[in-house]
C-alpha cells in the first residue's frame, strides 16, 4: 500500500513538473523584459486606457495560454510586429515572473 502511494505520487509531480516545463521553453527573459518595456509597457503601464499589465498579472499557465492562443484582443497586429524569436523572448520573461513563478515581477 505504501509503494503505491509512493508511486501515485511521484507520478504526480512528474505530470505537475511537466506541465510547467512546457511555458516560453528557449526564450531569453534578459531579452523579453527588454522587448516587453519596449512594445508592450507604452500601452500597459498604470493608467493607460489598456491597463496595466506585468508579468504578476497573471499566473504561468494563464501566460501559456495567452501566447497559445495568440490573444492580443484590443490589438492583434501587435502580435504581426513581432517575430517569432522575439514573442518567445517576452513570453519567457512574463512566464518567469509570473504571480506564481519563484521569482514574480513586476517590470518596474
Amino acid at each position: 500500500m505504501k509503494t503505491l502511494v509512493k508511486i501515485g505520487i511521484g507520478v504526480a509531480l512528474v505530470l505537475a513538473m511537466g506541465t510547467q516545463a512546457y511555458a516560453a521553453d528557449g526564450g531569453n527573459p534578459k531579452k523579453g523584459k527588454h522587448l516587453y518595456k519596449k512594445q508592450c509597457k507604452t500601452c500597459h503601464s498604470a493608467g493607460d486606457a489598456a491597463g496595466e499589465i506585468t508579468p504578476m498579472s497573471k499566473t504561468m499557465a494563464q501566460w501559456d495560454r495567452f501566447f497559445i492562443r495568440n490573444k492580443h484582443k484590443a490589438k492583434p497586429e501587435v502580435f504581426d510586429e513581432l517575430s517569432e524569436k522575439k514573442l518567445l523572448d517576452i513570453q519567457q520573461f512574463l512566464y518567469d515572473h509570473a504571480a506564481d513563478s519563484d521569482q514574480p515581477q513586476t517590470c518596474g
